[in-house]
């Protein structure tokens, strides 16, 4: 159960992530948003990051094997980079249209998984 938690507030987290990171490419057209400056466009990624971080430090705490959670630091750093590419993935294929999925992404997200695999591995 705490592996679910785990890996559920990641993919919050991870949502928040993409927003704080990318979100201000994707809203530079409209006209109040292309008016901020550079500072000021920071600072909103950071304030929307903020939630990021209130979803990624709980999921790292409940997932940690140290805390009862099942997973090593090892396998929670595997688990966040896979979460945070499909996330990526899917926000990325709904939010930028001009993007495009392509195979070399796929046979990337494969190795990933084999990380995951092999990091999981006793």
């Amino acid at each position: 159960m705490k592996g679910l938690q785990s890996v559920l507030l990641l993919v919050v987290s991870n949502c928040f992530m993409f927003f704080a990171w990318y979100g201000n490419l994707k809203f530079q057209s409209l006209p109040a948003f292309s008016k901020l400056s550079l500072p000021l466009i920071i600072l909103l990624s950071w304030l929307v990051a903020g939630f990021e971080y209130s979803f990624m430090i709980p999921a790292n705490r409940i997932g940690y094997v140290g805390n009862g959670g099942p997973f090593n630091l090892w396998q929670l750093k595997v688990i966040q980079e896979a979460v945070s590419l499909t996330i990526f993935t899917i926000l990325t294929l709904l939010c930028f249209k001009n993007e495009h999925f392509r195979i070399n992404h796929l046979i990337g997200f494969a190795l990933l998984v084999l990380a995951v695999y092999f990091l999981f591995k006793k």
